[in-house]
């Protein structure tokens, strides 16, 4: 039973990706509003009603790593080291997405970036996904705000620290799209995330919670 599970949860996966590298090929070869479903269902060899249960909405066939953007930064402060600053583990956190080229951190290459920029819908979607990863963070820190802090305190700090990544994940895309090799981005974005990061530990303080004592 368990093997056959297995088989079965591997096979959806397959599928799911296969709709998902058709659909953006076609969002990149034609652009995202005029591309329809049943020419994704064709191009995939699968039914229309198949597109749609394995994708409720069409722009997360070109965002399916959706579910990881929204909780990466949450998932980085649960992550830490006992101790270890959340400013700290976050500036850890992109530096490795950053020398790894992680296209949640921005990284997506030149026709991906351009058929974002390009959409108002996907560019109206990835800014909702940012909002979403702010309101996750904003559930992580909840828990390591000091009881002396007032109520907004974990809010305002993931206001700051998801603003933070919105600049540099945009910056990683102007780059990109001005023609910028990945190496090249890597380059650039090590000193201004720095500086970033900087900014933020001074603003939010160095200790474990995100606001000083």
């Amino acid at each position: 039973m368990g093997t056959e599970t297995g088989l079965r949860e591997s096979k959806k996966q397959e599928t799911r990706q296969l709709i998902s590298d058709h659909a953006t090929r076609l969002f990149i070869e034609q652009g995202f509003e005029p591309t329809t479903i049943a020419e994704i269902a064709t191009a995939a060899r699968v039914a229309k009603k198949t597109v749609t249960n394995y994708f409720a909405r069409k722009e997360d066939m070109a965002l399916d790593h959706h579910e990881e953007f929204t909780q990466s930064l949450a998932r980085a402060v649960a992550a830490r080291a006992e101790g270890e600053p959340v400013v700290a583990a976050l500036r850890r956190e992109f530096h490795t997405a950053l020398e790894g080229h992680d296209p949640v951190a921005g990284f997506a290459g030149p026709e991906f970036a351009r058929m974002i920029a390009e959409s108002p819908t996907l560019t109206a979607r990835l800014r909702e996904l940012h909002e979403q990863r702010e309101e996750a963070l904003a559930e992580a820190l909840a828990a390591l705000v000091p009881g002396t802090a007032p109520d907004i305190a974990p809010r305002a700090a993931a206001a700051l620290l998801a603003a933070a990544h919105r600049l540099l994940f945009r910056r990683i895309q102007e780059l990109t799209l001005a023609g910028h090799s990945n190496d090249r981005i890597t380059a650039a974005l090590t000193p201004e995330a720095a500086h970033v990061f900087d900014l933020l530990a001074a603003a939010l303080g160095d200790g474990p919670a995100p606001l000083p004592a």
